[in-house]
């Protein structure tokens, strides 16, 4: 390597503050809440010659690290064997077909080529949820689909902008098939905008180091991301280390579907063997085989953060045996759930089967769902419908080192759930509470992280809810002695009554008018250890916090107070609140 090392970490440090600036420019300029405040979103700079992931941005969801490497990949190869249009400079490509290395169909995927000397030097893409797509029902989580083309539109990669113009023709072919089309404009305007950020800036790197030295320096960083992965990999035990998650159901068919995962090292890959897994399924559970490789390579993330984001941590992981399972999808299976969910069992799947030969770096099973709850309907007083999409977090699993974060993001995702403040602005709704599901963090010597638990209620107009989430039949699972974290509760009051969805996480098509409610309560994590080793001050702390009652004390960890539990130590906790 003619690099000295401090160049190429100036390089390294270049390319990912090119796609942090297009984060930050997509989230700023973006319309929908899901975008803007959620962060529901990525971007990332991919190889010319492959599609190969070179950096992406820290505030991206990590479930698209494999997903966009797959789609760029595959545009690519469209476009050289002539079933894409050939690429001019200020091009974008839009595609969101699952098949095609994708996710779920509202996670729409921008791609510009970036040019150096009259030659495509890489690939600027990104990925945005859009609230709605089209499809049975509004937000896309149709839990009872049974075809793709119930889910929404599904879009082969074509040119929305060519040479910097948007094509109206293909724009009012989109919004002639999705709802509240009106509201698009700002996010396909955001997400293009974020493009044409990262081209000046990574512009900008390559004029200062020139373009010779800056790819030198990729080749360089791809290498030693999958060095680095494979010292890992070394470290784990030899053997076959098994795991097992459940998904409560596919929406269609009420029986659980089981991701069974072997995990063994062979050299210096790791091997993941799905063979055993559930057959594909009728409902929207299933899993693209482009996710099903990116959540294995983020929960690897999870286990080894240390390894840089680049498609060299990717190399030494080897993914088998899901052909003929839910977890290699192919059309018309549907596909909703995908992402947010199925993505998020195969990575307890892997937690569960590594925990015990690397128990000092993987956790118990977090929440695992995204909570997704989409409502749309029409709003009297704005004379206009509207499509609103909840996400909520859940707790983190315990560890080694410490209890469970509470209402953490996602498994997949730093995506945050929009304030209530906002949603209650845009949209004819309004929250009840919002807090912490108490006690739902699973008992060991580290409890699980606590749940959420929301109550929001139609103000005006009529309404239609959808809900595609998990693990309301089981909860996360618990690590070496610890126990299960609370299960997902999905309750739906109408004209004072309550109702229990059939599948419990998972309805589409509720009527809601003015007054009914929807309350969910989140998982909380799996706890790790045994409960009868944990603290026994730490049990009164949460005893006094109303984390659990003094009931559950005795009977989760065994731990009798007595009266009052006392209060915390004042210098620990001036130590604690000084803490960032």
């Amino acid at each position: 390597m003619s690099l000295d090392p401090i160049t190429l970490s100036v390089i390294q440090a270049g390319l990912q503050q090119v796609c942090d600036e297009m984060d930050l420019s997509f989230s700023r300029a973006a319309f929908s809440p899901v975008i803007a405040e959620a962060n529901d979103r990525s971007d990332g700079i991919y190889a010319a010659e492959d599609g190969a992931l070179i950096a992406q941005g820290a505030g991206g969801l990590p479930v698209f690290v494999g997903t966009m490497q797959a789609s760029t990949a595959t545009l690519i190869e469209m476009i050289a064997a002539g079933r894409a249009a050939a690429p001019k400079p200020g091009d974008i490509y839009i595609v969101n077909d699952p098949y095609l290395g994708g996710t779920h169909l509202m996670d729409v995927r921008f791609a510009r080529p970036f040019y150096r000397g009259g030659k495509i030097f890489c690939w600027l893409s990104n990925t945005g949820h859009w609230p709605d797509t089209g499809g049975a029902v509004p937000g896309g989580f149709s839990a009872s689909a049974t075809a793709v083309e119930q889910e929404g539109l599904r879009l082969p990669p074509v040119r929305l902008f060519k040479e910097g113009r948007l094509d109206q023709e293909i724009y009012a072919i989109i919004c002639s098939n999705i709802r509240v089309a009106d509201q698009r404009i700002g996010d396909v305007k955001a997400q293009a905008a974020a493009l044409m950020v990262g081209e000046d800036r990574l512009g900008a790197l390559m004029d200062r180091y020139g373009d010779a030295t800056v790819a030198e320096a990729i080749a360089e960083l791809r290498a030693r991301a999958a060095t680095q992965m494979r010292a890992f990999i070394a470290a784990i035990p030899e053997g076959t280390h098994r795991g097992l998650a459940l998904i409560d159901s596919d929406g269609v068919v009420n029986e659980p579907l089981e991701i069974r995962l072997a995990v063994r090292r062979r050299g210096e890959d790791l091997i993941f063997d799905f063979a055993g897994s559930s057959a594909p399924c009728a409902g929207p559970m299933n899993s693209v085989k482009a996710t099903t490789l990116s959540s294995v390579y983020l929960a690897m993330r999870h286990i080894f953060p240390e390894v840089p984001i680049s498609a060299g941590a990717f190399a030494p992981l080897i993914v088998t045996g899901i052909e003929g399972t839910f977890l290699d999808a192919h059309y018309p299976r549907p596909v909703s759930g995908c992402a947010a969910e199925v993505s998020q069992r195969i990575a307890e799947a892997v937690f569960a089967a590594l925990v015990a030969a690397l128990p000092d770096r993987v956790t118990a099973a977090p929440a695992g769902t995204s909570g997704n709850f989409a409502l749309g309907g029409h709003d009297p007083a704005r004379g206009r419908d509207f499509v609103m999409y909840q996400l909520s977090g859940g707790g983190y699993g315990g560890n080694a080192d410490h209890d469970g974060l509470s209402n953490g993001c996602s498994t997949i995702g730093i995506s945050k759930a929009p304030p209530v403040e906002i949603m209650e602005q845009q949209f004819p709704v309004l929250y009840h509470h919002y807090a912490l599901h108490e006690g739902s963090g699973g008992a060991g010597s580290h409890r699980g992280g606590f749940g959420l638990d929301y109550l929001l209620e139609l103000r005006r107009g009529t309404a239609r809810a959808s809900f595609v989430m998990d693990h309301g039949r089981v909860g996360p699972q618990g690590a070496l002695g610890g126990a299960d974290g609370a299960v997902n509760i999905v309750t739906v009051w109408r004209d004072g009554k309550a109702l229990t969805p059939e599948h419990l996480s998972k309805a589409q098509d509720i009527a809601l008018g003015p007054g009914d409610r929807v309350q969910v309560r989140t998982p909380g994590g799996g706890g790790y250890g045994d409960p009868l080793k944990r603290d026994p001050r730490a049990v009164a702390e949460d005893v006094r916090l109303g984390r659990y009652t003094a009931a559950q004390a005795r009977q989760l960890f065994g731990v009798a107070l007595q009266g009052t539990p006392p209060a915390p130590d004042p210098t620990e906790t001036a130590r604690l609140r000084a803490m960032p």
